[in-house]
């Protein structure tokens, strides 16, 4: 297991690695010269010089990837092209706003998922299995700012009944509040991840209600929810495990468009602002962030799964033992 453990950590270091690299050609490529913001037309070639030094432009391409990476290895950014201030504090100021938001969206939809993939797979071709298999499709094909949208026309405009942006209202900062900012954000997030799960756990309790072990409890005469509860849903809920390691960079990251479309204050905002001024330093911590947060997440979810299903555990030993 501790073999096994290792890889993946050499495999997760390699990976981030990579994405390091791409994501500093990408922007080294891009239009555009980093300088401009720095350089006017009044400097002197002296000057203009002292400049690209700093910037470490003077360089190859290489040699400024592997010094903007040991800065970066050691949490620093850079600063700010657009308010001269240090990259990596902006964001942290900004990522506990995130996580609560996108914690709580997921934290939702996994609740709602399990008891509704569960009775939806249960009663199969039931017309309770149609409802919840249409409201995931519906899920699923509506776009989520276009939802966000529709939701804030209803809930602010027409009804005035929940605020439509911020995380809390000026000179107001209690938990009922923040809660009040957060239900539209929450529904509009959750809908989508609530669909899959639903689909994901429909489909494995409709495999596993075939299986021996499920047969034999019903010949006992065991009840149908007790079969549901304490024997098929430990089964179902290996893929969302599998799941939620692969949204976790979505989680704190890919949900900048519905922070934008309710002004939340979180670094999915921010990095929408920072693409807007082509602001590369904060873009460029934004896309380590994310991949960092997907590479960690999908190594948690291998060390779960493995934990979770003996089977797995037992075949990674075996494999270690040869």
């Amino acid at each position: 297991m501790w073999k096994y453990c290792l890889k993946k950590i050499v495999e997760l270091a390699v990976v981030l690695l990579l994405i390091s690299f791409f994501s500093f050609a990408v922007i080294y490529i891009a239009p555009g010269d980093i300088s401009s913001m720095y350089i006017s037309q009044e400097m002197t070639d002296e000057q203009k010089e002292a400049v690209l030094e700093h910037l470490g432009m003077d360089k190859s391409m290489p040699e400024q990837y592997l010094g903007w990476l040991k800065q970066a290895v050691k949490g620093d950014f850079g600063i700010s092209l657009a308010n001269r201030t240090s990259v990596t504090p902006q964001i942290l100021s900004r990522l506990p706003a995130t996580l609560l938001l996108m914690g709580t969206a997921l934290f939702l939809s996994i609740v709602l998922a399990i008891p509704l993939g569960l009775w939806s797979g249960y009663r199969k071709n039931s017309w309770v299995d149609n409802a919840i298999s249409s409201l995931s499709y519906i899920g699923m094909s509506i776009p989520s700012f276009w939802l966000g949208m529709v939701l804030v026309i209803v809930f602010t405009a027409k009804l005035h009944l929940l605020p439509s942006s911020g995380m809390n209202t000026v000179g107001v900062n209690t938990p009922w509040d923040t809660f009040l900012h957060m239900i539209m954000p929450c529904i509009t997030l959750s809908l989508g991840n609530l669909a899959t799960f639903i689909r994901y756990i429909r489909s494995s309790t409709i495999g596993e209600l075939g299986e021996e072990y499920v047969l034999t409890a019903q010949a006992k005469g065991t009840k149908g929810s007790k079969i549901l509860f304490h024997h098929v849903l430990k089964n179902t809920l290996l893929p969302i495990i599998t799941l939620i390691g692969m949204n976790l960079a979505t989680l704190v990251c890919g949900s900048f468009i519905i922070e934008s479309v309710f002004g939340w204050p979180g670094i999915g905002t921010f990095a929408m602002e920072a693409i807007g001024k082509r602001d590369y330093p904060i873009i460029m911590a934004y896309v380590m962030l994310s991949g960092f947060i997907l590479v960690i997440g999908n190594f948690a979810a291998d060390m779960l799964y493995a934990f979770a299903d003996p089977r797995i555990k037992r075949g990674i030993d075996s494999s270690n033992g040869r």
